[in-house]
Formats: C-alpha cells, structure tokens, sequence
C-alpha cells in the first residue's frame, strides 16, 4: 500500500508525522502517561513523588525498547492521551463551548489551539499533496496557446472559404457566410498581432510601460517561470498558514466593539482562541471532505457540506463562546463569512507579494 502511494503520497505522510510531531511538542501532558511513583527522577535526581518529577517534569518512567519508540511516535502524532478524543466531538459540534472552556482555564482537558491548528495545517496540505492535485504550469503554455490558436482559426476559415464558395457554384446567398469569414478574419489577425508583435514572447507576458519599474520587474521575473512562482505561491501557503490568525481576529473583535460588556467581558486572548480553534475545525473539514470525494461520495454532496456546514459551524462557536443570543450569533455569523472572505484575500495577497518579491 506504501509503495503504491507513490513519491506525492510519502510526502504527505511525512507532512501529517511532522504536523503531529510540532504540534505535540508545543502541547503538554495531561497524565496520559503512569510510571512509577518512588525513588530518584533520572533526569534531575530529585524525589520523585508521583509519575512525574515535579522539579523537571521528566517522566517517572522511561522506555528503552524499539515498541515503545513506534508507541512513542504515534503517540506524537495523533495525541492519544485522551485529550484528542475529548477535543474533537466538542470541536466538530459544541466549539463555542470548546472555545470557552478552554478560555476560563480547562486546559490540561484539551487540545490547545495553537497545536490543534498546526496539526490541521499540516494535515490539510498532505492530504492536498496526496489526492488534491498539485498544481502544474507548463512555462511555454502562453505560448503555444496562441499558435495553436492561429492553426485552428486558419483551419476554420479555409473551411468557411470552401462552404462559400460551394454556396457560390450553387447559386446561393453568400452574405451569411461573407460576414462569418470577415469576423474569423479580424479575430485571426488580433490574435497573431499578439504573437508577432510581442505582446507575448515565448512563455512571457508584457508588463505594461505604465507599471512601475518598481512592480514591474518582480512582475516580469514571474512571467518568466510561472512554475516556479507557483511553487512559490504553494510553499509559502503551507509556511505562513499562521498569518490568517492575526489577520482574522481585527474582524472578530469588530463584532464586539459595540457593546461595553463585550469590550469588557472578551479580550483579546480571547478572540485569539476563537480564530485559531475556528481555522483548525474548517481544516479539518476540507480534510474530511478530500477524503469523502476519494472514497466516492457524490460530488453534489459534497457541495452542499462545503456549503452549510462553515455557518452552522460558526454559528455555534459564536453562540456558545460569547453566550450571545440566537438573534445576536445569526447576524455576526453572515457578517463572519463576510470578513472572512476579506481576510482571505488579504492572506492571498500576502502570498502573491511573497511569491513576487521574494
């Protein structure tokens, strides 16, 4: 089954193993484990009390055994201690409760954002790596298109010319056909304008004169290998993923703004959490739904939870976090999918500067 997935697939496990594997080094233990409870802590010395040293935190208990290693890296990346199993059902269907349990001080219980988050990311990109597709340019396609383009117009005005002049021999109107060549004729000649006269060159698009130099030379160099400033594009998605945090929370902090109790009650820290858990939950969504299009489920399907389930989702994150009222949750949940649209193309942007400057 390794061997079939074949190089895209090996990379995305290695993706989903390092996700895991950063996530859980960021989150702390919640006494998944139990080891013994006396003698020396191996770490720092000090009397151990319990399973775990309370002057290094080191495990009471160490393994030394090749099962234990293969139990230690699942264990890393997919947080089987309990606290996976309590995350999920609470994120897929109660996150406003999620959100605000973890925000008043439940969090030993749960996964924290900010791992959630990373291991979704990472989770989300191999799983695209794997059976989305990637994303392929081939760099004289601009080209090609256009001669290729020339070919087919030039083949359909010989024909057009052969069925006029077989109009002509029979002694039939020809003004139909007259205006039909006459259009395919000024289209052929706009379209080798654009090949001959270099407004494309090769695989390169002109940068208008009018751009300035400044924006025109990134913008030029990109043309130049559209592939790479692709990849370019790809990458650094997958890097900076972490941007559509800060980007995020200015607009949920506007939908508070208007109340004293809201500015007083929510801080930001707050509004923080909210974002980080609500992307996690919308990565795994786009994850489940990748893995519901390669098992079979009709694409129609699919559409309609693309479609519903993100406002439900945010709907019950709004209410149950902020205890706002059903009124009060419907209308920040379309003024949400609104803003988040912003801020999802302020995060393109971000990536299309990157890619074109950097």
């Amino acid at each position: 089954m390794i061997a079939a997935m074949g190089p895209g697939g090996m990379e995305a496990v290695g993706d989903a193993v390092t996700g895991g594997l950063v996530a859980r080094a960021l989150e702390p233990g919640a006494g998944e484990h139990e080891g013994q409870r006396e003698g020396l802590c191996l770490n720092c010395g000090a009397a151990l009390i319990g399973a775990y040293c309370h002057q290094c935190g080191q495990a009471a208990h160490v393994h030394r055994t090749v099962a234990a290693w293969w139990h230690d890296l699942a264990h890393g990346v997919l947080h089987l201690d309990g606290k996976i199993w309590r995350t999920l059902p609470l994120l897929a269907w109660r996150p406003g409760e999620l959100t605000r349990r973890y925000i008043h001080g439940e969090r030993a219980k749960f996964v924290s954002p900010l791992a959630l988050f990373l291991f979704s990311v990472f989770l989300m990109f191999a799983m695209f790596s794997a059976f989305g597709g990637g994303l392929a340019v081939d760099p004289t396609g601009v080209h090609r298109g256009l001669a290729e383009n020339v070919r087919i117009r030039e083949t359909e005005i010989a024909r057009m010319q052969a069925e006029r002049s077989a109009l002509a021999a029979a002694h039939k109107p020809t003004a139909d056909i007259d205006a039909r060549v006459k259009l395919a004729g000024e289209q052929l000649a706009l379209v080798r304008t654009m090949n001959e006269k270099g407004l494309v060159q090769g695989s390169v698009v002109r940068v208008s004169d009018d751009v300035p130099l400044w924006l025109r030379e990134p913008m030029e160099r990109a043309g130049r290998n559209p592939s790479l400033m692709l990849y370019k594009l790809q990458s650094n998605a997958y890097k900076f993923s972490w941007a559509l945090i800060p980007i995020s929370v200015p607009f949920l902090w506007l939908l508070f703004l208007h109340r004293e109790r809201y500015r007083r009650e929510f801080r930001a820290y707050d509004h923080l959490v909210f974002v980080t858990y609500s992307i996690a939950a919308m990565s795994l969504g786009l994850v489940t739904l990748v893995l519901m299009r390669e098992i079979g489920f009709p694409s129609a399907f699919i559409a309609l939870l693309s479609l519903a389930v993100p406002p439900v989702h945010i709907y019950r994150q709004l209410r149950g976090a902020y205890q706002v009222t059903r009124f009060g949750a419907a209308w920040r949940t379309l003024a949400l999918l609104m803003l988040a649209t912003v801020a999802l193309a302020l995060f393109l942007l971000l990536l299309v500067a990157l890619g074109v400057f950097g």
